[in-house]
């Protein structure tokens, strides 16, 4: 991480980075980890339960991998599309994207409330399915750290045939983008081609210079404000809802009718 402010430095260029920036979006990943361990119990047994219900047995080897590789994949798509159009999984995930810096600590902004609003319930088919637990949790980490390396300006462009299938820090840099043309697509973890077969793939643009963070930026690089911001503004509009459904509805709308200082989409 630190590696990458100083090829910016030798280049001459000016970096994405902000120190104070920086150093909340490792404190935002070592909440993440701590909350991750103290629901850990949760998680597993949750996981063990649907194992033990499973339809099929599937063992794990060089020809089911791939399945798996793909599976989950394909979960975190739709997972991630979900987060960023549903207020109340976007109240988790918009810490990820409230930095107005891009760059490999960017990649650890992670939220705290994730496991909370019961992010790993969604995996929970793949288990039902006959994974086993334990190669279904290794997967969702290995797809975490895949993501690591494409928070970077440093890397341009990949190989075409790559750039075709595969995430890249081109095509989530657009993700992060907060421009009018870069909203709400680029959903994929380690490959793009589900935001193409879904119509939600948007390239990037050399005439387009991309603004990270949110269309209205919340201005602070307080721990807790960036972590909770938006489940403060979710809670207020819940609590002045006049019926069940209407609180329903406010959970389950988009991020753009979120009060302006934590609307990500417009």
């Amino acid at each position: 991480m630190w590696g990458e402010r100083l090829v910016w430095l030798r280049q001459k260029k000016t970096p994405s980075y902000n120190l104070k920036d920086a150093g909340v979006s490792i404190l935002m990943g070592l909440g993440n980890v701590a909350v991750s361990i103290i629901l850990a119990a949760v998680t597993w047994n949750s996981f063990l339960w649907a194992y033990s219900h499973r339809l099929y047995t599937i063992d794990v080897n060089v020809w089911t991998f791939p399945l798996l590789i793909l599976a989950d994949d394909f979960i975190f798509y739709w997972f991630h599309r979900l987060s960023h159009r549903t207020r109340i999984w976007w109240a988790a995930h918009v810490n990820h994207h409230s930095s107005i810096c891009y760059n490999l600590s960017t990649a650890l902004r992670q939220s705290w409330t994730d496991d909370l609003a019961f992010r790993w319930a969604f995996w929970l088919p793949l288990s039902f399915l006959g994974f086993d637990p334990r190669w279904v949790l290794l997967q969702k980490a290995l797809n975490l750290l895949y993501q690591y390396w494409i928070h970077t300006e440093l890397i341009d462009k990949m190989p075409k045939w790559f750039e075709l299938v595969f995430n890249t820090p081109s095509h989530h840099r657009v993700h992060h983008g907060s421009n009018p043309e870069y909203l709400d697509c680029n959903y994929g973890g380690i490959f793009i081609f589900w935001d193409k077969l879904f119509r939600s793939f948007v390239p990037e643009r050399k005439d387009i210079q991309i603004r990270y963070g949110l269309t209205k930026n919340i201005q602070t690089h307080d721990l807790l404000t960036v972590a909770f911001h938006e489940w403060f503004s979710l809670v207020k509009d819940l609590v002045d809802s006049k019926s069940p459904k209407q609180a329903l509805r406010i959970a389950l709308s988009g991020p753009e009718l979120s009060r302006p200082s934590t609307s990500q989409s417009e």
